[in-house]
């Protein structure tokens, strides 16, 4: 009897070694190599001559109407305007987040526009399946249920009913039996997907996969998982709330800037119609160190409260806490502030916090940032309709941002009276839509202004 080979995976990159190694040649992660099994010979595929080179000038575009619109403004928002035919989409999240709850309600909402949905029940029974579709009031006849692992079978079974959607859950339960590594293990995986791809290419079928994450928080499996998908969707948010965010950090079809903000309850995932006003509902009035700024999530202006709390230091070093906002950003403000405005942080501890949970990446959240420090170190709370935008240099300069009549055109529209913007963007303002607009250029006259 042969010897079975094995060979050594990394689970970042999908990098492949005859012997185990340290740090990963590939993408330079430590510890990261896993033995498995070789792939036999018996998948090797012999290569058939199917498709053939066309000029790239004859090739149509996608058409943007053929995409399929799950009946989820929030999801088909994040998606870049609904599923394209074709498609392979990687859905992660932790355990109990939600994420079989917005695969099955998508699914209903496809099944009401008139698309077959074929739905891969991985880890549960059909019967379960049903308890769960019941209390969600899932009833789409154009939904069929299959309760099957073994990728040959599913391959035969959407070759022969080609349904418009697939639906996998999860693609670490799917498995090839020619391969003798357990389901969810790297080489396993990398089959499943490779296999999925293939056939959501060549039947033009939507495929949405969902995936388990590691205790980093990141997909489950090697890394190179997500260069294959064509998009790759987390969907965050702590079990203990209601609230929920979906959010895209790879989307070939669309931006990756765009949330979705759903509410979790005994009934399903609901949309928040209004992301900014609940955002802003639990704001403290009157406190110190709270402020408000209009932050772009793609298409979307968002009203945030930046919190910030400054507390004598007890220890040698002070501790700089940011939680939803850039630390380094937060680093240079302090600077900043410190050189121009005199400020001592260096005897205090800084806690700044984006309330709501939102994680704001944009650098037009500075100034409002800065605003907050001052506030809660002086201890004199900032008027509740006014809204903060401006990058800050690190010259002390509040530099120009892009979409301001958008982000003023939200303030306006949930009562800021108000705002303070840069100078360098006031003069390409058409409509200030009755707010009252105070252009800065540097950081000392914005505070200077109102603290």
């Amino acid at each position: 009897m042969a010897r079975q080979k094995t060979v050594f995976y990394c689970l970042q990159c999908g990098y492949e070694s005859p012997k185990w190694l340290g740090r990963c040649p590939g993408c330079g992660a430590w510890n990261q190599m896993e033995e498995e099994l070789q792939r036999p010979a018996a998948l090797r595929r012999k290569a058939t001559l199917k498709s053939h080179p066309i000029p790239l000038a004859g090739v149509s575009a996608a058409d943007e109407g053929r995409r399929l619109h799950t009946d989820s403004r929030e999801l088909d928002r994040v998606l870049g305007g609904g599923l394209i035919p074709g498609s392979l989409v990687l859905i992660g999240g932790d355990p109990g987040i939600g994420k079989s709850t917005l695969v099955l309600q998508a699914a209903q909402g496809l099944g009401r526009a008139g698309k077959s949905v074929l739905y891969i029940a991985g880890e549960e029974s059909p019967a379960q399946l049903s308890l769960r579709a019941k209390r969600l009031q899932v009833d789409s006849p154009q939904i069929m249920v299959l309760a099957e692992t073994d990728m040959n079978v599913l391959e035969e079974q959407v070759r022969s009913l080609k349904p418009d959607v697939v639906v996998v859950d999860s693609v670490q339960t799917v498995y090839r039996p020619e391969l003798s590594s357990a389901a969810g293990s790297v080489s396993q995986l990398k089959e499943a997907t490779a296999t999925w791809l293939r056939l959501a290419k060549e039947e033009n079928i939507a495929v949405l996969l969902v995936g388990h994450v590691t205790k980093d928080g990141q997909i489950a499996g090697p890394r190179v998982l997500e260069h294959m998908v064509d998009c790759v969707l987390y969907f965050e948010g702590d079990r203990q709330h209601l609230y929920r965010i979906l959010r895209a950090v790879k989307n070939r079809f669309g931006s990756t800037h765009e949330i979705g903000i759903f509410t979790m309850d005994a009934a399903g995932l609901k949309e928040v119609a209004n992301p900014s006003e609940w955002l802003l509902a639990q704001r403290p009035l009157g406190a110190a160190g709270s402020v408000v700024t209009a932050s772009m999530e793609g298409t979307r202006p968002l009203l945030v409260e930046i919190q910030a709390l400054l507390t004598p230091s007890r220890y040698g070093n002070p501790r700089r806490t940011a939680t939803g906002v850039d630390l380094n950003r937060l680093a240079l403000i302090l600077a900043v502030l410190e050189r121009d405005l005199g400020v001592n942080v260096q005897d205090f501890d800084v806690f700044v916090n984006a309330a709501g949970g939102v994680r704001l990446i944009e650098p037009a959240v500075d100034l409002a940032v800065a605003a907050g420090l001052v506030s809660s170190l002086r201890d004199r709370p900032v008027e509740t309709d006014l809204l903060f935008v401006g990058e800050l240099g690190l010259a002390g300069e509040v530099r120009g941002i892009p979409h301001l009549e958008q982000r003023l055109h939200e303030g306006a529209r949930l009562g800021f009276n108000r705002a303070v913007v840069p100078r360098f963007s006031q003069a390409g303002i058409r409509d200030t839509f009755g707010l009252r607009i105070f252009g800065v250029s540097t950081l000392l006259e914005a505070i200077s202004l109102f603290l």
